[in-house]
């Protein structure tokens, strides 16, 4: 027998996904029920499904796997209470382009036996609420209601197809438990749709005036800058962005990015930067804004020079689902940042190389100093130590990870996979991990704190997928966002399904970006020297959980605690062969300074 549980599952089969990130519950009978179905019939499930005990989990772990991949996953939730879980990983999704189908089951719109499925435990009358998809449409790209077993496919494909077209997200399938239930014949089961007709959105290319004038001004300026964050959501762009650089000379800035989006070795790389006030922006004369959702906090008085010429190229260039966004810009391009490169690339080389000659080479002299001054700053913040000589750090402990990872690896750190949610150290992870191959760091693009341990999971198994030959995956996070991360949920999964991966936790012990907030705000006031246990954002000194503890009990993980500089080499050292050799998780709670 076949239902339309059944053709859902075969038609993401037939899609393309491999993996269903799922907390079940009274919504998914019909869903179960075929799942073993299939294992009877052929020994295995059309899709991989992962037992997720929290939805939180679930999603960040669908996202890490869509970043890494560039394919969606499935998210398979239970009813208004499992769509409520998923929290700020929806947030996360839409705000990091990741595609993701999630589908939740709804409460059952019969009571008396009428229809198989039929309200039958009382949970059913208090979960059947008036708008269920309401809780998350903002965040999604599309949402639909499944009707019936007979056409459910092409609303799944109609679904696929917005989420994988730019500006990529997560969309929102539903369905009632009767109709979940309703039986298919062997025509509806077994029809196949074909897959070349329901493809994504073909990329935008820039007009032939936009390259045009881009490519003129860029040529022409005198000190052009790139600032940028996300083209590496996309690898291909990679390389693109940093031919461009260095066929012009021009300095490139990443501010608060998702991916990759120049290899930290470009001789006109200037750096990671989360807000405050940019470098070499104000003497710029033409800037190029690409595929960047924040380029510079105005509040710090950024801005390029008076008259200087703005660009920005985007997917979405005009940010419409901020609240408020602007940039004083010439021109505004919507395109897909691949395209664009190269039709900028290409005009580039129909320019006269020896007319360019002097230019190139007088900017290329004017970035030797502000590199190597970006450079030596970072080398010499890798040899401090705290401000009691004892703790590390944080450029000290990165400084140590890099080196220790290159060390224990046969690429010398190539083929590692970077996860980075540290919150306010973020940007010094970006600079001092100093990440070159595109596709090897992510930050989740968004807000909601906690991504990072889920995603290592779903990272983890996209790698598989993928064929990427990573082989390690490390993550860093601090100790409030681990706690946010749902870590007994995260180390059970990750044992289940053999993802391993290690985690270094920053413990300041506390939250340090709310104090940072208020202090921005508030410089001189009543809290600007108060401690982070007094502004009721820190954890002092006695009321720490066991980080690493948590991973062991919930999951069977190594782990350690750090409170010396010089016990940071070899912690993370046997940290890296727990995970490499032994193949499980290892935990390194690294204690710095105190907020």
């Amino acid at each position: 027998m076949y239902t339309t549980a059944s053709v859902f599952f075969k038609t993401l089969a037939d899609a393309g996904i491999t993996h269903a990130f799922v907390n079940w519950g009274s919504d998914h009978p019909a869903f179960l029920e075929d799942l073993h179905r299939q294992y009877v019939e052929t020994g295995k499930t059309l899709v991989d499904i992962v037992t997720c005990p929290s939805e939180y989990v679930a999603l960040s772990a669908a996202q890490g796997y869509a970043q890494v991949t560039g394919k969606p996953a499935a998210v398979i939730v239970h009813v208004d209470v499992g769509t409520q879980a998923l929290a700020g990983a929806v947030h996360n999704a839409d705000r990091g382009q990741a595609p993701v189908l999630i589908f939740a089951g709804s409460a059952p719109f019969t009571a008396n036996g009428e229809i198989r499925g039929s309200k039958n435990e009382f949970i059913m009358w208090l979960q059947d609420v008036p708008d269920q998809p309401a809780l998350v449409r903002q965040y999604t790209r599309y949402v639909a209601q499944i009707h019936s077993g007979k056409n459910v496919s092409k609303v799944i494909m109609r679904a696929l197809q917005i989420a994988t077209s730019h500006p990529k997200g997560p969309v929102y399938l539903w369905a009632r438990r009767e109709i979940t239930e309703e039986d298919v014949d062997d025509t509806t089961m077994n029809a196949t749709l074909p897959l070349t007709k329901w493809p994504s959105v073909s990329a935008g290319a820039l007009t032939p005036h936009a390259v045009e004038t881009i490519a003129a001004a860029l040529t022409n300026a005198s000190y052009p800058l790139i600032v940028t964050a996300n083209p590496g959501r996309n690898p291909a762009a990679v390389p693109l962005l940093a031919e461009l650089s260095n066929a012009l000379a021009i300095g490139v800035i990443s501010c608060a990015p998702s991916s990759v989006a120049i290899p930290a070795s470009h001789p006109y790389f200037l750096g990671y930067y989360f807000g405050g006030k940019l470098p070499y922006l104000p003497d710029a004369d033409v800037v190029l804004v690409l595929d960047v959702d924040v380029p510079w906090v105005d509040v710090f008085d950024n801005a390029p020079r008076p008259g200087a010429k703005v660009f920005v190229i985007d997917n979405d260039p005009l940010k419409r689902t901020f609240g408020w966004s602007h940039v004083d810009a010439d021109m505004l391009c919507t395109a897909d940042t691949e395209t664009a490169l190269g039709q900028l690339i290409n005009a580039v080389r129909a320019h006269d190389p020896a007319a360019l000659d002097a230019k190139v080479q007088a900017r290329r002299q004017s970035l030797t100093e502000p590199r190597s001054a970006y450079r030596s700053q970072l080398a010499y913040a890798e040899t401090l130590l705290a401000s009691d000589g004892v703790l590390p750090s944080v450029p000290f402990l990165l400084g140590t990870l890099r080196s220790v990872v290159a060390a224990q690896t046969a690429s010398n750190g190539e083929k590692v996979l970077w996860l980075n949610e540290a919150a306010s150290a973020s940007g010094l992870i970006w600079n001092h991990i100093a990440p070159d191959a595109p596709g090897c760091m992510f930050m989740s693009g968004g807000t909601s704190l906690g991504w990072v341990l889920g995603a290592s999971v779903g990272a983890s198994l996209g790698a598989r997928v993928a064929n990427k030959g990573y082989e390690l995956v490390v993550s860093l996070t601090g100790d409030g966002n681990y706690l946010f991360g749902v870590p007994t949920s995260t180390y059970w999964v990750a044992r289940r399904y053999e993802t391993p991966f290690l985690m270094i936790v920053l413990n300041n012990r506390g939250w340090f970006s709310p104090k940072y907030s208020m202090r921005a705000v508030h410089p001189n006031g009543h809290g600007s020297a108060a401690t982070g246990e007094k502004l009721s954002v820190g954890f002092g000194q006695e009321h720490n959980p066991d980080y690493g503890g948590v991973a062991v009990a919930a999951g069977g993980a190594w782990s350690r605690q750090v409170a010396q500089a010089n016990e940071l080499k070899s912690v993370f050292e046997q940290a890296v062969n727990v995970v490499m050799q032994e193949r499980r998780c290892a935990v390194v709670e690294c204690i710095i300074e105190s907020i």
